[in-house]
């Protein structure tokens, strides 16, 4: 019988009919391997991250409380919206309502804190507080529940209704294994995220040290059980509330291929790990020896992108990622190939400077030896004048020596080099290099003065 919840029926179930069955899902092939026999989560699915395929599934679409597993959607939502290195001042009203028993990292107010501080306070603590700081930084806790559930609707997640960021138990908060697994997904094609769910072990900033007056610091460790401990494992986020039970789901990566599991609700609470565990097993084994009983939808909302582990930049980007880092389109929200806005004038700035004081510095080498050449044709010229019929007796210092016939015959060669000259300071070739320096940095102040006008 199909699930009929959150927009799925019978007939048009999220990724195919066969996820909508209560039922255990798996398809096998001559030589498939059998799955595990101790399966005890309400619901769970493993799938291959790279096509998208449902190798197994039971209860896909079962929506659920997800416990701290709902912060993969947060994360995807919030996280190119501002730059890692970018410090925030933590305000008391950023750490008020937090929920009764919530996991903590540890903020501290009146304190600031970067916001790549803050993402490993979310993923390796499951910090409530450092995802209500981040919320509110987003333009506050509704504002990115809105955000949240309107991201959830561009991935096709129709089983999840957010009510918290944090995955806080609230009345009517829901999601399900198909739906987280979607989330993970789509996560894991950023690159901070992928290294945040990642990390094992990382150092926190504490308090003001009341002696010094210096701030501290402690260390944090990531709480997936299964993290270092899985061969290959990538991530990514575990969770667990009263009425959540145990949630997670992982991805890992074996032999060129990353699948993705999802347990939720078993029958206590450290079964969950042991339960992915052995779902990540048999779907490695059972690659290309199962049909498919579903396929994880794309999102909507970015058509160019595609599964972990291949290319899910755009065409634009991709050009981008070709080019040295300094000639780069600045970076408003810190995700990209480029340099940050400051740093990027910066660093064209210098390159102008850098092209004007080498063709400075050549200009006068060569002005050097032209002005050599040139008091050496203009002692010989008055030796000739000396010792010729024109010479009446004028003083070497004065006379036509540089303006008469001298000056004007096969053996002079001063003129085209000298200072002034087309080689010499101020010359034609230095004067071009300064024409495409000016022309370089205008267009970096146009190129920046339109990226700036587009992030606002």
């Amino acid at each position: 019988m199909a699930l009929t919840a959150f927009g799925q029926d019978g007939a048009a179930v999220v990724g195919g009919e066969r996820l909508g069955s209560p039922d255990v899902q798996v398809a096998p092939l001559s030589g498939a391997p059998a799955l595990p026999a101790e399966l005890s989560g309400r619901s769970w699915l493993v799938a291959d991250a790279g096509t998208g395929e449902v190798l197994a599934a039971r209860n896909a679409h079962l929506p659920m409380p997800p416990a701290s597993t709902l912060k993969m959607l947060f994360a995807d939502t919030v996280m190119t919206r501002f730059d890692r290195s970018l410090e925030h001042k933590v305000t008391p009203a950023e750490l008020a309502d937090l929920g009764a028993g919530s996991s903590l990292v540890g903020v501290k107010e009146n304190l600031p804190y970067r916001v790549e501080d803050l993402w490993r306070g979310v993923f390796l603590s499951s910090g409530n507080d450092a995802v209500h700081v981040l919320a509110h930084m987003n333009g506050g806790i509704q504002q990115t529940v809105a955000d949240m559930q309107a991201r959830a609707r561009t991935l096709q997640a129709k089983d999840t209704k957010v009510a918290s960021p944090d995955g806080y138990d609230m009345d009517g908060q829901v999601s399900s294994a198909y739906d987280l697994t979607l989330f993970a997904r789509a996560g894991l094609r950023n690159a901070d995220f992928r290294s945040y769910c990642a990390t094992r072990t990382a150092s926190f900033p504490g308090g003001l040290d009341k002696l010094t007056g210096r701030r501290t610091s402690f260390d944090i460790a990531n709480t997936d059980r299964l993290l270092g401990k899985y061969p290959g494992l990538i991530g990514v986020k575990n969770g667990y509330t009263t009425n959540a039970g145990a949630t997670f789901t992982g991805a890992a990566e074996r032999g060129g291929r990353t699948l993705l599991v999802t347990v939720m609700h078993p029958e206590a609470q450290g079964k969950v790990y042991d339960e992915a565990a052995s779902l990540l097993d048999w779907g490695f084994a059972a690659a290309g020896k199962v049909q498919p009983v579903g396929q994880l939808v794309q999102d909507t909302a970015a058509p160019a992108a595609t599964a972990p582990g291949g290319s899910s930049a755009a065409p634009e980007a991709a050009a981008a990622s070709q080019l040295p880092p300094w000639s780069r389109p600045p970076v408003i929200s810190g995700d990209g190939p480029g340099l940050a806005p400051a740093v990027w004038t910066a660093a064209v700035l210098g390159t102008v400077l850098a092209v004007w004081a080498t063709a400075r510095a050549a200009a006068r080498h060569r002005a050097v030896p032209s002005r050599t050449r040139t008091a050496r044709a203009t002692a010989q010229a008055q030796a000739q004048a000396r010792s010729g019929p024109a010479y009446r007796g004028r003083p070497a210092s004065v006379g036509p020596a540089t303006t008469g016939p001298a000056t004007t015959g096969p053996a002079y060669r001063g003129g085209a080099t000298a200072v002034g000259g087309a080689t010499g300071v101020g010359g034609r070739g230095h004067r071009r290099l300064t024409r495409r320096a000016r022309a370089l940095l205008r267009r970096a102040r146009t190129t920046l003065a339109a990226r700036t006008a587009r992030s606002r």
